[in-house]
């Protein structure tokens, strides 16, 4: 399946509002898959119950929590690796830094080489959105609107 994606008419130079407009790409999801939904995609194919599949997630999701908080690296084999970035205020002189000019904590997602080659093959589809009714009904036309 494709990665649909639609047109947004933008300014060609971010935060110029009075730039030339373009349209860009704008990827756009099908929806959304669950904890319960993935469960069960990975329980089928699998010797392990949906049950089973859930226990192991809230747990790696505990423990990426602790390790990433103690300032690890945490390597998933070839799904891939999480790890915590930061970013702070600039200072002139070293002296003059303090923690409390530390921005908020970003957790960067690194995938494996198989998601990275996801990448590579992906196909991509227009959606269309569907236009409003503007079509006026024939009056000589007896049978029922269906909306």
């Amino acid at each position: 399946m494709a990665q649909g994606y639609k047109l947004v008419l933008r300014p060609s130079e971010p935060g110029n509002k009075e730039s030339k407009k373009l349209y860009y790409a704008m990827s756009k999801s099908t929806g959304f898959t669950d904890m319960r939904r993935l469960c069960k995609l990975i329980a089928a194919r699998s010797t392990v119950s949906s049950a089973d599949v859930k226990a192991v997630l809230d747990n790696l999701n505990y423990i990426l929590d602790l390790e990433l908080q103690d300032g690890r690296i945490v390597q998933l084999g070839e799904f891939g690796n999480f790890r915590i970035t930061v970013g702070s205020e600039g200072v002139e002189d070293k002296e003059k830094f303090n923690a409390s000019m530390i921005h908020a904590p970003k957790i960067v997602f690194t995938p494996g080489f198989d998601l990275r080659e996801t990448k590579k093959t992906m196909s991509y589809s227009l959606i269309v959105p569907e236009k409003e009714k503007t079509e006026i009904p024939d009056e000589d036309d007896d049978r029922p609107v269906i909306e």
